[in-house]
């Protein structure tokens, strides 16, 4: 049999997963398979009591709606995990244990390494946006505004956080920030639109700042291209997504993913 790993969630066929691992798999010429299976919430217990006894199987990310509940139905927690409070990447150990470990934030921070930001403002606070505000305050920007439908909900995650902080509707009026960042499915193809106020970026987005949509169908959401009207500095949803990929990738196969082919890798996705 052929050693594989995995994204689960229900749905799935959306997940471009496979595409990302298979193009690597096939870049460094691995004898390994990645799937897309779909796991239901009623599932994922035996589901995974099944593939702890699978000696071929590497581990498994974990999207909606499961990265709460995968957290829970592991043995082992790694701290980045347990500071977001999701899971959204499961591995198998030598021992027979389960442990769950978080590749989000580190994916959504790689395309702002080197950059200072003490301002930012996300939209959402759903489990994306969880590991946003925690890769923020992991790296020192001090003051965060959430965004989001309901209030208390934004309030009350980032209240798990060390971060000075405010909780807003959406189309609250704020202070402009460094970094804005869409975490919500708002623009995300077949979803609603985000509200005409956040689409206005001079009102937002101090000049040199920067636009950060992890929402990638499409690719050149509304938002972005509103930003890059305004000149700003515009991050689109492949980066979190390829670079959180990256991370798992290494740890499913033991080798890093080849970054040096991310162009041909974008055109793929983008074909």
């Amino acid at each position: 049999m052929t050693v594989f790993a995995e994204v689960i969630g229900d749905p799935i066929a959306h997940s471009r997963s496979p595409m990302i691992h298979g193009f690597w798999l096939e870049m460094l010429g691995i004898e390994a398979d990645y799937r897309a299976c779909h796991v239901t919430a009623d599932g994922l217990a035996d589901y995974l009591a099944a593939r702890r006894q699978d000696p071929d199987w590497r581990g498994c990310n974990v999207t909606i709606p499961h990265k709460l509940a995968a957290l829970a139905l592991a043995d082992r927690v790694e701290p980045v995990a347990a500071r977001i409070g999701a899971s959204n990447c499961l591995l198998p150990q030598a021992d027979g244990t389960l442990l769950a470990t978080n590749t989000d934030a580190a994916g959504f921070m790689e395309p702002l390494l080197g950059h200072r930001f003490d301002t930012a403002c996300i939209v959402g606070a759903g489990g994306a946006a969880r590991a946003v505000l925690s890769a923020l305050a992991e790296h020192g920007v001090g003051r965060v505004t959430v965004r989001n439908r309901s209030v208390d909900k934004a309030a009350a995650l980032l209240a798990e956080f060390a971060v000075t902080r405010e909780a807003l509707a959406l189309d609250s009026e704020g202070e402009p920030v460094d970094l804005l960042v869409n975490t919500s499915a708002l623009g995300m193809s077949g979803q609603a639109e985000l509200p005409a106020p956040l689409l206005d970026i001079r009102s937002l987005v101090r000049e040199g700042g920067t636009v950060y949509d992890i929402v990638y169908a499409p690719l050149e959401t509304r938002l972005l291209a509103a930003a890059r009207a305004e000149g700003r500095v515009c991050i689109d949803g492949l980066a979190m997504l390829i670079g959180q990929a990256a991370v798992a990738f290494e740890r499913f196969f033991g080798v890093a993913a080849p970054r040096q082919h991310d162009d041909d890798l974008r055109a793929r996705l983008t074909a």
